[in-house]
Formats: structure tokens, sequence, C-alpha cells
């Protein structure tokens, strides 16, 4: 397993120098002139071309590249156009809200979708069987954005059940920075009117975020399930006389789970950086909605930062995935 994770990581490695020099050429292909957007609207033909010499743009392109390669390596991305800010310093900031949202999205969408996705397969074209279908297909076609305003509609302005966007009510402070994530910090303080605060900001956003995931996850456990309880070792368990509940979920559901993991790795990988609409919508201050305005700004630095941790994160996360490979199935490790 050490070896298999060393491996991994060097793959790591590669890709990430791979996806910096494809990001790298294509932010330099954009017809737009960075050092006119980084000295400004109203700048002077000397304001614009002393902004192109301290941004190196002035060189060759191979030799931009080698600068940006090792200010990379020092940690250093460059500085926000928008907020002269280090863009490191942007992404730690908003990314907490990005994650916290995401993965109250996977543990409501897995919390619904494996259970759905297990009774449809042994109840199979039954009642539950055809919600599961509908279930689906709606999650599936709704545009998130869309399906966010319907929720703010409905349960915002004319239920006042939810509040209409944002991390925390007007009024109510923050806790104490420790992960950033709002509701594991107010734990930790025990602070509870915060924690149930930050739970109710979570509903809406999550449950806009969580359509595909549902639709995806539950069609999967369905057909996974479905596959492996034709199997004669399914039909060995129930001929012994185990009771229906073990052959489920002790015998069925672990040799059928190699699937669910890997649509679970892949649809946390998509929550976390395809929040750009569910962020946009509910004013939440992650970094999906900083990268939409630096789309909006053409602000290259902050661009080039966010896709790098994007494909960090989707690297990482297919490790996470290969590791769970290994404990559920030991072989695919010795391949």
């Amino acid at each position: 397993m050490l070896i298999f994770m060393i491996r991994r990581l060097a793959f790591l490695g590669l890709t990430l120098l791979g996806m910096s020099i494809v990001l790298f050429v294509i932010t330099r292909l954009i017809p737009a002139d960075p050092a006119r957007i980084a000295a400004g609207e109203y700048a002077t033909r000397e304001m614009i071309q002393a902004a192109r010499v301290e941004l190196g743009l002035d060189r060759s392109l191979p030799e931009q590249y080698v600068m940006y390669l090792r200010a990379v390596s020092r940690g250093d991305l460059g500085r926000s156009v928008q907020s002269r800010r280090p863009v490191l310093d942007d992404l730690t900031t908003h990314f907490p809200a990005t994650l916290e949202l995401s993965l109250f999205s996977l543990v409501f969408s897995t919390l619904v979708a494996i259970p759905l996705g297990i009774a449809a397969a042994t109840r199979r074209n039954g009642s539950v069987d055809h919600v599961s279908r509908v279930t689906a297909l709606l999650g599936i076609s709704l545009p998130i954005f869309w399906f966010g305003l319907m929720l703010q509609l409905v349960f915002y302005k004319h239920l006042s059940w939810f509040p209409y966007g944002g991390r925390l009510s007007s009024g109510v402070d923050a806790p104490a920075a420790v992960t950033g994530l709002y509701v594991i910090d107010s734990l930790l303080a025990l602070r509870g009117a915060v924690l149930v605060d930050a739970l109710w900001h979570l509903v809406m956003p999550g449950l806009a975020m969580s359509g595909i995931t549902i639709a995806v996850l539950s069609r999967m456990t369905r057909a996974s399930m479905l596959e492996v309880l034709r199997r004669e070792y399914v039909r060995v368990a129930r001929a012994k006389g185990l009771p229906e509940r073990r052959v489920i979920y002790r015998h069925a559901l672990r040799n059928a789970a190699l699937p669910i993991v890997t649509v679970l790795g892949i649809q946390f990988g998509i929550l976390l950086t395809g929040a750009v609409l569910t962020e946009t919508v509910f004013s939440w201050p992650g970094i999906g909605r900083l990268a939409f305005k630096a789309i909006e700004a053409l602000d290259y630095p902050v661009l080039m930062g966010f896709a790098l941790l994007v494909t960090f994160l989707f690297s990482l996360i297919n490790l996470a995935v290969d590791v769970c490979y290994g404990f559920l199935d030991p072989r695919i490790v010795v391949r």
C-alpha cells in the first residue's frame, strides 16, 4: 500500500506540472492584455508598459513560464488584479466556505441516494424503484441555478423558512477560526446558536447542489446492487438462511461498493469545483464565486490559482478513491 501511494503521489506531481503548462498557455492566448487590466481603466501608455515589465510580460513565453513555476514552488501564485492581495490568501480565505457546502451536500446526497438505490434494487420494478427513477430524472434534468432560484422563491420569499443566502445571519458573529468551517468551529467554541444558524444557511444551497449527485449515485447504487444480487454467493447466503438485512448490507453492498466509491469521489470533486452557479445564486463566499468574479474581471492570477487548486483537489480525491479501492479489494493494489 505504501509503494502504491508513493507511485500515485509521483503521478500527482506530473499531473500538476502538465496542467500548469496547459493553463499557462491558454491564459496567454486569451485576446486581452493583462498589463492593461492590471494598470487600471485610465492608465497611460507608460503605466501599462511599467505593469508589463512588472508582470514579466515583456519576456518570451518560456521565460514567463519558468518565472511562474519558480514563484509557485515558493507558494507565490501572484497577486489578484481586483483585490491586490496574494492569490493564495484569497483562495485560502474562500476555500473553507466551499468545502463546508460541498461536504454538507455530499453527506446529504449519500444519506439519501445509497438507501434509495439499495431499496430500488431489492424491490425492482416496484413503487420504490419508480420513485427512484423519477427522482434521478428530475435531479439530472433541473438546472442548478433554476432549482436554487425556485428554492429561494418558495422557502425564503413565500414560507420564510430559510435565509436567502450567505453563511451567517446579520448580527451573528462568526466563531473563532480554527478550520474555517463554521459548523465545526462553532462546535469547538460551544456556540450552539451559531451552529444552528450556520446549518440553517447550508440547507438551501446544499439541496440545490445535491440534485445531480443524488441522481447519479442512486442509479449507480441500483445498477451495482442488481449485478451483485445475481451472484452465486448471494444466493448461497440466502440458502443458508441468513437474515435478508445481513445478506444485503454485509455480502452484497460491500462487493458493490467499488463503483459507488468511484461515483462518490467524482461527485465530491465536482461539488468542490463546480459550485460556481450555486455560490453565485446564494451569495456564498466560496472559491466558485471568487472564480466567477475573476472571469468577469479577467483576473488571470486568480484564474490560474483556481485552476491549479481544482487540478490538485481532483488528483487528491482520485488518490483517496484509489486508497479506498485498496482496502475494499486488495488485489487492485497488487496489480
